[in-house]
């Protein structure tokens, strides 16, 4: 917790920081990565930053963190602690780097502020920013100790690649070596890490869309970004029988163990983590109530079409409901249409005529506004807050735009 010292000067400083913490993170990771070029090189996004998205979630996440101790004394915002450490977990983040981001944050801060940061200002943030990275530092040690081995990344190969939609792909990858594999929870994703046009070795996360706790095979399905560096590699250059890093599983939104009803809400590729969900409910005969929940443009653009229908239909207590911007009878290249039961609706989702078990956890995933929004509308409809889990690809910028 926060010092007695240190408290009221946070308190009295929080609106002014928070006010400057977007204009103080580019000027930190100006100067981190020209003195550390190599946090490039693997750990940090390149497209993130050229976005702006990885600033805007750091800011964001300072701002939050600050504000719960001042708001909650005595605790610690754990979600949002156990979000970023799985994040550092899937890019290997390791405890020396920590003091690395402290001096150029700090010198950021310094420098933003010049003209009304005392010692006695920088010691209070000071303060935050190690009661932050102290909890996350031990958190991460603990999910490294829950792998099956000591390693950041391990080769898998490509065994099979196929198309889920003309946007999507879905990559089925093998181990590539002895190193031992940790089995992940569906919900969860892992970091894959190739090396692209300049050879330098960029990273992203994408959620295992089936067989997640396999130990034999790790399944993911991946949407061509525009901008991005990963995927456009991942789909056009890399095909079955080529070898790629991947790192161990990781992700705190993953289906719970108990008999509760669950609700899955998602919309595009969002879908993955509910797909991952299903197939793990339909192979293990569970008897949960499950509403699945999926909006979309069209079934021609619905990746995991055929997978996610084919186990809502294995599930004996399951129901569909889609939304789509463009109906169609029949999607291209699955082969038939929605199935007779699955209600198909025209336009975004909407809530207001959907009968959410009082009960239920209700997972989300999709783009921020879609998740915001149907938030919202099933909280109006009785779902507690507390019951409610969302998946943010990328930084996490529901945390940032709360701030």
């Amino acid at each position: 917790m926060l010092s007695d010292t240190a408290r009221p000067v946070i308190e009295a400083t929080l609106p002014l920081v928070g006010s400057r913490i977007g204009e103080i993170t580019p000027v930190f990771y100006q100067k981190l990565f020209a003195a550390h070029p190599e946090l490039l090189n693997g750990v940090f996004s390149r497209a993130n930053q050229a976005n702006g998205q990885q600033r805007q979630a750091l800011a964001g996440s300072i701002a939050a963190f600050a504000t719960h101790l001042v708001q909650n004394p005595g605790t610690l915002p754990e979600a949002v602690l156990s979000r970023i450490a799985h994040k550092h977990a899937s890019l290997g983040i390791t405890e020396d780097q920590y003091q690395i981001v402290y001096r150029y944050l700090f010198e950021a801060i310094a420098e933003d502020l010049a003209e009304v940061i005392t010692p006695e200002i920088a010691q209070a943030w000071t303060e935050v920013y190690w009661l932050m990275a102290d909890a996350l530092i031990k958190i991460e040690k603990g999910l490294y100790a829950k792998q099956a081995n000591s390693a950041m990344w391990s080769p898998w190969k490509i065994v099979e690649k196929t198309p889920a939609s003309p946007t999507t792909m879905t990559f089925v990858f093998e181990p590539a070596d002895a190193t031992a594999v940790t089995p992940g929870e569906p919900g969860q994703y892992v970091s894959v890490r190739v090396p692209v046009s300049d050879g330098l070795l960029q990273a992203r996360q994408y959620t295992l869309s089936a067989d997640a706790e396999s130990t034999q095979r790790r399944v993911i399905t991946t949407k061509l970004t525009d901008g991005g560096e990963v995927s456009p590699v991942m789909h056009e250059e890399y095909g079955v029988g080529d070898v790629v890093e991947l790192s161990n599983p990781y992700g705190d939104v993953t289906l719970d163990g108990g008999d509760e009803p669950i609700v899955l809400a998602t919309a595009g590729i969002g879908c993955t983590p509910s797909a991952s969900i299903l197939r793990t409910l339909a192979n293990s005969g569970s008897g949960r109530r499950v509403l699945a929940l999926h909006a979309d443009r069209s079934l021609d653009t619905w990746a995991l079409y055929g997978q996610m229908l084919g186990d809502v239909e294995r599930i004996s207590d399951a129901e569909l409901h889609v939304w789509l911007e463009q109906p169609q009878s029949e999607p291209a290249g699955v082969g038939a249409g929605a199935p007779a039961g699955v209600a198909t609706r025209e336009g975004f989702m909407n809530l207001d005529d959907v009968e959410l078990p009082a009960d239920a956890n209700l997972y989300l995933c999709g783009p921020l506004p879609f998740m915001q929004k149907i938030r919202s509308q099933a909280i109006a409809k009785g779902i507690p807050a507390t019951k409610i889990h969302y998946e943010v690809f990328g930084p996490d910028l529901w945390i940032a735009s709360a701030n």
